[in-house]
């Protein structure tokens, strides 16, 4: 492994150039609220409590093999649908849990409350068929409950397409598909939710009105609302206030692009450094799909940046486009930013085009910052003269680590060498996969606490 070493002193703040060549502040965004991701978990679990309130207080009242049977049933059956609002509202994009959960621990919780919907989904009918059986017969049992039943046949269809949503996202299949058609396959979540609603409120907790029908509906009811505004008039409110037009596409290496954005009021879009959007490009073949990358400088008032490696169809097609093609931005989204700093001093661990998100906090981080830039060749290490003159400008480092070899060896030692007092710092990393769990691994393995560790990764 190569290593090149750059430590700079500090010079004078110097004002940042536009694609024109003009000068131009930057304006600080204001800090938005952030949700706690602990107190975000507890009040989920409180609202599971609150959904099972009624039938758990029935339990006493339970006799017989058909009455637990339905009993369970009934359980599994609220929480179900109580876990079927939280799937759809941890990716509604709501902005106070996207900024202090953070959308790669979203998206996981997202993937865990798929498997528990399922499986409490497939509970809740097991445990329904197996009381009218015990009851009526298996056979007499089931056609009744099939013909009788309010709500059951949207139930199981909902049920199917959830069971499908969880097939195709399964790792390996996933690999198989292109992002975009994988990401609107998950569109048949809704209809599987949504679906499944009508039955729920068939229950003994719900049919009778009161109370906990109204909170029912009021949970759906927001839910709806949240994806609606989040997801959809949001983003075109935005994009009818800003006007997005690419304005220059610069080539930064042989496969690297770094797209230059301009605007209307870009300083009330609110993104801090180490935020993504997710880019929607009107241009023929792209308008249908949104795909998330960071900003590869902060926001000022004349324009953005994205700097992309042209690999997947959709990277590639940007290469293609040309000034003046418009861009809906959605977002910012994601909680890479200062907010998660507990530390004066910070090391900065990119890798390939993962450097974008970093480049940005390299910049704006204050206290004392360490940059180890991680590439297989020379020519891969983009946006170099810029880390450079940034390191120069503020007294930082930054560290050129090379390797031809497909994985940079990252080891504990490794980086106790090259950042003296490394249990101490506050840790960003973002970059291909491997080389970011290679990387946590590694901090690990170097006594840095997990709660000093910060990442967020965008293969989901």
């Amino acid at each position: 492994m190569t290593r090149h070493a750059s430590v700079w002193e500090a010079g004078s703040d110097k004002k940042h150039a536009t694609p024109s060549g003009k000068r131009t502040r930057r304006t600080a965004p204001p800090r938005a609220r952030q949700a706690n991701p602990d107190v975000v978990l507890v009040l989920i679990y409180v609202g599971a409590v609150a959904a099972t309130a009624r039938c758990w207080a029935s339990l006493s009242s339970v006799v017989g093999a058909v009455d637990w049977l339905a009993w369970a049933g009934r359980l599994s059956g609220l929480l179900a649908g109580y876990a079927c609002a939280i799937l759809l509202a941890l990716m509604a994009r709501i902005p106070i849990l996207d900024r202090g959960v953070g959308t790669d621990r979203l998206a996981r919780w997202h993937a865990t409350g798929g498997r528990w919907t399922i499986t409490l989904s497939l509970a809740h009918m097991t445990f329904v068929i197996a009381a009218h059986s015990v009851e009526s017969g298996l056979y007499a049992g089931t056609i009744h409950l099939l013909a009788n039943g309010e709500g059951v046949w949207e139930a199981t269809i909902g049920l199917v397409l959830l069971i499908g949503v969880a097939v195709v996202s399964a790792r390996g299949i996933r690999r198989l598909m292109r992002y975009e058609i994988w990401h609107y396959l998950h569109f048949f979540t809704y209809i599987a939710v949504f679906a499944a609603f009508a039955h729920q409120l068939t229950g003994p907790d719900f049919a009778d009105g009161g109370l906990g029908r109204l909170l029912w509906l009021t949970l759906y009811v927001g839910v709806a609302a949240a994806l609606l505004w989040c997801r959809f008039l949001s983003p075109v409110r935005r994009a009818l206030r800003h006007r997005l037009r690419i304005t220059e596409i610069r080539w930064e290496s042989p496969t690297v692009i770094s797209v230059y954005l301009s605007g209307a009021y870009l300083n009330e879009l609110g993104a801090e450094p180490g935020q993504f959007f997710r880019w929607r490009f009107l241009a023929p073949g792209m308008w249908w799909t949104a795909n998330p990358y960071s900003l590869s400088a902060p926001v000022n008032p004349r324009y953005l940046r994205i700097t992309v490696k042209a690999v997947g169809d959709h990277s590639r097609a940007l290469t293609r486009l040309r000034p003046g093609t418009r861009v809906v931005a959605e977002g910012p989204y994601g909680a890479l930013t200062a907010a998660r700093r507990r530390s004066e001093r910070v090391l900065l661990i990119g890798g390939g085009v993962g450097i974008s998100p970093l480049r940005t906090l390299f910049e704006t981080l204050p206290g004392k910052i360490t940059l180890v830039y991680m590439a297989r060749r020379d020519e891969d290490l983009v946006l170099r003269d810029e880390l450079d003159a940034i390191a120069a400008r503020r007294g930082a480092t930054v560290l050129y680590t090379l390797d031809e070899s497909r994985v940079v060896p990252l080891t504990g030692r490794a980086l106790r060498v090259l950042v003296p007092g490394l249990a101490e710092h506050d840790v960003y990393i973002c970059g291909p996969t491997g080389m970011t769990m290679a990387a946590r691994n590694a901090l690990r393995r170097a006594g840095v606490p997990s709660r000093r560790i910060h990442l967020e990764c965008f293969d989901f």
